[in-house]
């Protein structure tokens, strides 16, 4: 659930919920199952309680972390009202707020557990962040945290930025300009903050495309720093940037399925 955090990169996030769906939201659902299986949050009475999605986005790991828990022990907060708006629309019943990951809105020691699911290397100041996640939990609750592998893992925003490349060498290609995205690095970041019990590894996941037109449907919608930079171009060089990134996809045709992998930190306070 990718947040724009405050002037750090929410105009990249402008277009939306529904733009956010097309793009790398598509593999939000997927991951976010993952994600809290690893964490070991179920619905079963064992786990966490009282759970906090922080920069929850349009609401992909607050409906999963609901649909195990019930509603009524959720609560999710992003910056942005657009993505407050969707996720309270989309999962009635949980707590949803406006407010930034430094600056939680909840007393100390409120949560059993907190989850950022694809935000912190959005947020400015992620040791705040991090440190207001062991704020709120309760002691010996847990705090995770997951990015994608932006070097060679999340297939289709490394083929994108390849392709990007080749036509523009200035490309804000998300493997430099991203932090966490590389193993160990969110686990360093929970230990600088405090936590004990640090573990890290791979969640992946998959995702089931029709064709290449609906791909591409989803860099027009102009969510993200993908969708940003293709809504940045003039029809020619949106056009070849299409082919290039066909092209490093092995030019699919009829459906087709690509894989993703983010990088995931836990630890306990």
């Amino acid at each position: 659930m990718i947040a724009g955090m405050g002037g750090d990169g929410s105009a990249t996030f402008r277009a939306g919920a529904a733009a956010y769906d097309l793009l790398v939201g598509r593999y939000s659902p997927a991951l976010a199952s993952a994600f809290v299986d690893v964490v070991g949050i179920g619905g079963d009475g064992s786990g966490a309680s009282r759970v906090l999605d922080i920069g929850c986005g349009p609401g992909a790991l607050t409906a999963e972390l609901a649909r195990r828990l019930g509603p009524g022990a959720v609560a999710a907060v992003d910056p942005s009202p657009a993505f407050v708006a969707a996720c309270r629309e989309r999962n009635p019943g949980v707590d949803v707020r406006e407010a930034r990951a430094e600056r939680l809105p909840f007393p100390d020691g409120c949560v059993d557990a907190a989850l950022a699911q694809l935000v912190l290397h959005f947020v400015p100041e992620p040791l705040a962040a991090a440190a207001e996640m062991r704020r709120i939990l309760r002691p010996g609750g847990v705090a995770a945290a997951c990015v994608w592998d932006f070097h060679d893992g999340m297939r289709l925003l490394r083929a994108f930025w390849t392709a990007a490349r080749v036509l523009d060498p200035a490309a804000p290609d998300e493997a430099e300009t991203m932090r966490f995205g590389r193993d160990g690095e969110l686990a360093e970041l929970l230990v600088e903050a405090g936590f004990a019990d640090v573990a890290r590894g791979a969640l992946e996941v998959e995702v089931e495309y029709r064709d290449a037109d609906e791909l591409w449907v989803g860099f027009l919608a102009g969510a993200g720093p993908a969708g940003a930079y293709v809504a940045a171009q003039d029809g020619e060089r949106a056009a070849a940037l299409r082919d290039g990134l066909l092209a490093e996809l092995g030019r699919p045709s009829g459906p087709f399925r690509l894989g993703a992998r983010a990088w995931y930190a836990s630890g306990r306070r």
